[in-house]
């Protein structure tokens, strides 16, 4: 069976493994979050090899060129070969990571020395009741 040479982008991005339904790729290509070379498209825009498209999702982007077609959903080590990712594009998600690693253990450090444990609240309650 030989490979397609275009597919629907909703259909693509699922394959992909951008998306886990294709319901979820058809309403972020819909609502704007995917760029097609560059423009806003539907999700019955066919994708060919080399086409440029942006994926914006759960604050992250990435900017990749599609390198090959499959119309199948894939395990992801496949579908990772489906696109080519750009380096400033990776290194901006990793850097994302990064802070939102920080902030999270910052939050939680933080949310930590304000709420009282259970040996506190005791303690308060009996300070209270006296």
């Amino acid at each position: 069976m030989t490979e397609p040479d275009s597919l629907r982008l909703d259909k693509w991005l699922w394959a992909a493994r951008f998306f886990k339904t294709r319901k979820l790729a058809a309403d972020a290509v819909s609502g704007g979050k995917v760029h097609f070379n560059g423009q806003r498209c539907k999700p019955s825009k066919e994708v060919k090899a080399g086409s440029h498209i942006v994926i914006s999702k759960d604050r992250y982007t990435w900017n990749i060129v599609v390198t090959g077609i499959n119309k199948q959903r894939r395990p992801a080590s496949e579908a990772a070969l489906l696109y080519e990712e750009s380096e400033e594009s990776k290194a901006k998600r990793r850097e994302q990571i990064a802070q939102q690693k920080l902030q999270r253990e910052y939050l939680d450090h933080s949310e930590r020395e304000r709420k009282p444990n259970k040996k506190q609240r005791r303690q308060i309650h009996r300070f209270k009741q006296n």
